[in-house]
């Protein structure tokens, strides 16, 4: 195995960026490290002699990122097998037995799909922080909806 395939095989960016600029000074170079990066790992899924784990890595890592794999269409079943996207998800159940009082649970569940979407907006995903705005949220807008004194739900 070459120098440059070890460092491909090992991921090492900072070793792979010297041995280009060695390897092909005429040709271009990526300018920072993360440029670097994505090119290392789009090579990963492109070379044959590279083992499958790694390969199948390099595509889920770009994927991630939306950027293009070299990897070929046949092994990328494969590849999202061994490496699964990981999807989050939220549940939020509002309802009333009462119809009378669907529009009330719809605007309950509203206001915590707000909340949702501004926790995830601002990179906050734990779901324990998501569940304290949700509940946040649900108390005030049954407030708005029906003043202090209110519904008070079970907890």
């Amino acid at each position: 195995m070459t120098e440059f395939a070890r460092l491909l095989e090992d991921g090492d960016v900072d070793a792979l960026r010297l041995a280009w600029a060695k390897a092909a000074p005429h040709l271009p170079q990526p300018q920072t490290r993360a440029e670097a990066e994505i090119v290392m790992h789009h090579a990963r899924t492109q070379a044959e002699s590279m083992a499958f784990p790694k390969r199948a890595y390099s595509h889920r890592w770009l994927a991630e990122r939306n950027l293009p794999s070299g990897l070929p269409d046949n092994l990328k079943p494969r590849a999202e097998r061994m490496y699964p996207k990981i999807v989050s998800a939220v549940g939020i159940a509002c309802g009333s037995m009462n119809s009378a009082m669907a529009p009330v649970a719809l605007a309950i569940r509203g206001a915590m799909e707000e909340a949702v979407q501004h926790c995830y907006a601002d990179g906050r995903t734990e779901p324990a922080f998501v569940k304290a705005q949700m509940m946040i949220a649900r108390a005030a807008e049954t407030r708005r909806l029906f003043g202090r004194q209110g519904v008070i739900y079970g907890r």
